[in-house]
């Protein structure tokens, strides 16, 4: 019974790290979209987002079916609890993912993002993806030291995001308001896609250690 019981533990931990694949794979290809202005694949995008909620759906049944049958203490409480907090976390980005894809899909066939600021875009992408592919090995391998250096990597993302701040108040701007409004949406959902990759891995390190750091400001 007890294996049993450690099987659904550790299937909740390959259930996680499929979801940081399809989170990573729906980033990458929601960034593609945006700068492309590909509109089929930002339909991609946004229909596959159903497939991160359906494996979301079903971690948490399978931690509130522990819960309620083995009562999980210790370590064994750590990890249902930081599992449905991973969880959560990933499911967000997921959705943070989509918006991207959905502002790609708004103004279709023009790209969103106008040529001074494309390089920006592309290294906030490419930060999301390595963020995401390190907080899946975190929660593979409950590695903390690497667990540790996503702090890093979200310190260059919120740098990128002041770039995109310091171009749109520039007073050469000449692009209007409504794409003003789409690049500051944009930048804030790869900032937050990034918090919520740094929150995953803060739960890995509660789970090994069972101390908590300060969590960033995720929405």
């Amino acid at each position: 019974m007890r294996d049993a019981y450690h099987e659904e533990l550790d299937a909740l931990t390959g259930r996680l790290v499929e979801m940081t694949r399809l989170v990573r794979s729906a980033i990458s290809r929601a960034t593609t979209a945006l700068l492309d202005a590909d509109l089929q694949l930002a339909e991609s995008v946004i229909s596959h987002d159903e497939e991160v909620d359906r494996i979301f759906s079903e971690i948490e049944t399978r931690i509130f079916d522990l819960m309620a049958t083995q009562q999980p203490v210790a370590v064994d409480l750590r990890m249902v609890i930081a599992a449905l907090r991973m969880g959560t976390d990933l499911e967000r980005m997921g959705d943070l993912a989509e918006h991207v894809a959905k502002v790609a899909r708004l103004r279709h066939p023009d790209s969103a993002i106008p040529p001074e600021i494309r390089s920006t875009i592309v290294e906030m992408g490419q930060i999301a993806e390595r963020l995401v592919t390190k907080a899946g090995s975190c929660i593979a391998s409950r590695n903390v030291e690497l667990a540790l250096e996503l702090e890093d990597d979200d310190d260059a993302m919120d740098r990128l995001h002041r770039r995109l701040f310091k171009v749109l108040m520039a007073p050469d701007w000449k692009y209007g308001v409504e794409p003003a409004i789409d690049v500051t949406l944009i930048g804030r959902y790869y900032e937050r896609y990034a918090d919520h990759a740094v929150r995953v891995a803060r739960d890995v390190v509660y789970l090994v250690t069972g101390s908590r750091t300060p969590e960033p400001d995720a929405v």
